[in-house]
């Protein structure tokens, strides 16, 4: 079995990712080297996400590294990655992914309702910024950057009455004390991709595709394709407040698309069912186009 070189971020949640894959290729006879990559997402952290507008912050210098032959494959956090790759690269495998939805996390109160008048929440997403006002106007949406530790700390400090979080991260780190509340769709619909990863190779290398096949799984792929054109579909990435989750039922998929105000004055919300990913992927932004969403879009990207 080939020796494969592995790139990826160095905070702890992303490691863990590495390692996991790396583990999961090792049972299957795979020499593994793990290399970390510093990106431009991981220097700039005194700024919310929103205000930096750079596509693909947290993936550049790790393309950087597979285009040059440094490492073989890359693994991502599935909503880093723009829903238009570079024709340089692909992505070779969505594993099974974790639970998509969001968390609210709090030291001292047990669910949103239950935070007192202008409480502060920490995030430095659009999406649940919007969806924390359209429940909540009252409270205060303050910036939130850092690892998971760091945020947990920061709220565990009293610096925050309260933190969004995915899921997934938290459950991934073994990190689940202070989960209070786990959002439902309908209250805050996820990023789409949230939960999942993406295994990246260099566009054509069949020899190192072919070592990924078995982590590829079906339900992974078409769920986290029909979000990615939902969100190609509104021209979004992850630093818009964009949500769209897909859901296997039977023989169809059911996706959930939304967009909304910053201030959560307006939430468009659509959902469909279909059989083929992009197709209602597409469908779904459209519908949401229909609606006003690129109103609201435009005011945000101006």
């Amino acid at each position: 079995m080939p020796h494969l070189r592995i790139g990826t971020r160095g905070s702890q949640l992303a490691l863990w990712q590495a390692n996991h894959i790396a583990y999961l290729l090792r049972a299957r006879g795979h020499e593994i080297e793990i290399t970390i990559i510093k990106t431009t997402g991981d220097k700039i952290t005194d700024v919310a996400l929103a205000n930096v507008g750079t596509k693909g912050m947290f993936i550049k210098e790790i393309e950087e590294a597979l285009g040059e032959n440094r490492i073989d494959l890359a693994i991502h956090s599935l909503k880093d990655l723009p829903t238009q790759l570079s024709p340089e690269f692909e992505i070779a495998a969505i594993p099974e992914r974790e639970d998509p939805r969001d968390v609210f996390c709090s030291v001292r109160y047990g669910v949103i309702e239950q935070l007192p008048q202008r409480a502060t929440v920490g995030t430095s997403s659009l999406r649940r910024q919007a969806q924390l006002k359209a429940i909540r106007q009252d409270l205060e949406i303050c910036s939130l950057r850092g690892n998971v530790d760091t945020r947990l700390r920061k709220l565990e400090d009293g610096e925050y009455d309260a933190i969004i979080l995915a899921a997934a991260g938290l459950n991934r780190l073994g990190k689940r004390e202070l989960i209070r509340e786990i959002l439902s769709i309908d209250a805050m619909c996820p990023a789409a991709g949230q939960g999942a990863l993406a295994i990246e190779i260099r566009a054509g290398d069949s020899h190192t595709a072919e070592h990924l096949t078995f982590l590829d799984n079906a339900s992974a792929r078409a769920t986290t394709t029909c979000e990615r054109a939902l969100l190609n579909k509104l021209g979004g990435g992850c630093q818009v407040p964009i949500g769209a989750v897909a859901e296997v039922r039977g023989q169809l998929l059911h996706l959930t698309g939304v967009v909304a105000c910053p201030d959560g004055t307006k939430i468009l919300r659509e959902a469909q069912e279909g059989s083929d990913p992009s197709r209602l992927g597409e469908a779904v932004g459209n519908a949401l186009l229909l609606v006003g969403a690129d109103t609201i879009l435009k005011e945000i990207y101006g």
